[in-house]
């Protein structure tokens, strides 16, 4: 059990839920929120976030990218603690989980219109992208795509269509935390990039990083954060509620540190695992 665990990549959780935190909260500032909604949204998220560490786990390992040299930690099919037909299997019953649940979230939350249809053509968007990532033929993670991919559905899909969900309504008003959120998700994927980049690089996973080099990844990273965070800061300038909402503003202390370690360090190996 404790090999599975280590594939579902627990850290990485708290990632998947934060846009439907923050989409959630939101409806409560709009009197919306429904606890049927917060609950699938959230274990629809979780599992597609598992689903796509599961992916990534099978999908470096065929395509090479797992190998001896890598610096990050060894994972579950690279070791041999899980099998190829195993990691695939998981794969389909997460997949199906994150389906199942994902449409219980749907008709709960807008019943059967055709709005239900454009949030469930979505959803299999979503599955898609959690899987195509790394895995199967010409995954878009390896062309340098899965920033997009990150700040989309992490960010403005997760946080506006949790919104949606809750409300029944789009509102511009969801966007500058959605872009928010999305560009902070968007930073750790790359911090995992630049951590990976000599061995992304001699195996053609043309990451933003492997394309930028480390001193312009540095940059962007910092702009990831920076700007992720002042979107945020933004928003609740903006459109005040309550004190309570400034509380985020106190890890700008550990982002500053974060930061400062990033810029100043040279040794990949020294980067945050996952």
């Amino acid at each position: 059990m404790k090999h599975w665990l280590h594939a579902f990549r627990l850290r990485t959780l708290p990632l998947a839920m934060s846009s439907i935190i923050t989409g959630s909260a939101l409806a409560i500032f709009h009197n919306a929120f429904r606890w049927p909604v917060f609950v699938l949204a959230l274990f629809t998220a979780i599992l597609l976030q598992v689903l796509s560490n599961l992916a990534n786990d099978l999908g470096d390992h065929l395509h090479g990218t797992d190998n001896e040299v890598r610096v990050g930690p060894q994972r579950a099919v690279q070791s041999g603690a899980i099998s190829t037909a195993a990691m695939k299997r998981a794969m389909w019953i997460c997949g199906l989980l994150s389906f199942i649940s994902g449409i219980a979230l749907i008709v709960i939350a807008l019943g059967f219109s055709v709005t239900t249809l454009v949030f469930l053509l979505i959803g299999l968007l979503a599955i898609g992208a959690a899987v195509k990532y790394t895995f199967g033929s010409n995954p878009y993670g390896y062309a340098g795509f899965g920033d997009i991919s990150v700040l989309l559905f992490f960010g403005i899909v997760g946080v506006v269509g949790t919104f949606y969900l809750h409300t029944g309504a789009f509102s511009a008003v969801a966007l500058l935390p959605a872009i928010g959120i999305g560009l902070l998700s968007t930073a750790v994927l790359n911090l995992n990039n630049m951590r990976d980049i000599h061995g992304d690089a001699a195996n053609g996973k043309r990451t933003m990083v492997v394309r930028m080099g480390s001193a312009r990844a540095k940059r962007y990273h910092a702009a990831l954060v920076l700007i992720g965070f002042a979107c945020l800061v933004l928003f609740s300038a903006t459109h005040f509620c309550t004190w309570w909402q400034y509380l985020f503003a106190l890890s700008f202390i550990a982002l500053d540190r974060h930061l400062r370690f990033v810029l100043k360090n040279r040794s990949h190996e020294h980067w945050i695992r996952r």
